[in-house]
């Protein structure tokens, strides 16, 4: 059974920054392409983030390149937000899907098997 919980949000100055974590468990990591999403309130989900555990390569997109990391230590996943801006304001989920099949970098959302709960990010 396959778990992902989500932990480390909440309310931050614009150019602050945030740490959030994924506390994963059911997964073979060594197989998985693991992510974070975001969606606002009247938005779309969108990709922020994604690492592949085969080879480690990272990926980012969108407002998220050069402001956010992406690691895994053991079962933990960490999204690192750095300058973070109004428009960060969203709910993120961490997502985990096979890496294998699709690509890590390209998979969308509908391609992730397994999801959190999200947690709140407020930046004002």
């Amino acid at each position: 059974h396959v778990q992902l919980v989500e932990s480390g949000g909440g309310s931050v100055q614009a150019g602050g920054s945030l740490g959030l974590s994924c506390a994963a468990s059911g997964l073979s990591f060594g197989d998985v392409c693991m992510a974070w999403f975001r969606q606002a309130p009247g938005k779309e989900r969108e990709k922020v983030a994604s690492i592949d555990l085969g080879d480690y390569n990272t990926y980012f997109f969108g407002s998220a390149r050069g402001r956010f990391t992406i690691s895994q230590d053991g079962a933990k996943n960490t999204l690192q937000m750095s300058s973070l801006k109004a428009e960060d304001t969203a709910m993120y989920y961490c997502a985990a899907r096979s890496r294998y099949g699709w690509p890590c970098e390209s998979s969308p959302a509908s391609n992730f098997d397994h999801w959190g709960r999200g947690t709140q990010v407020t930046v004002s």
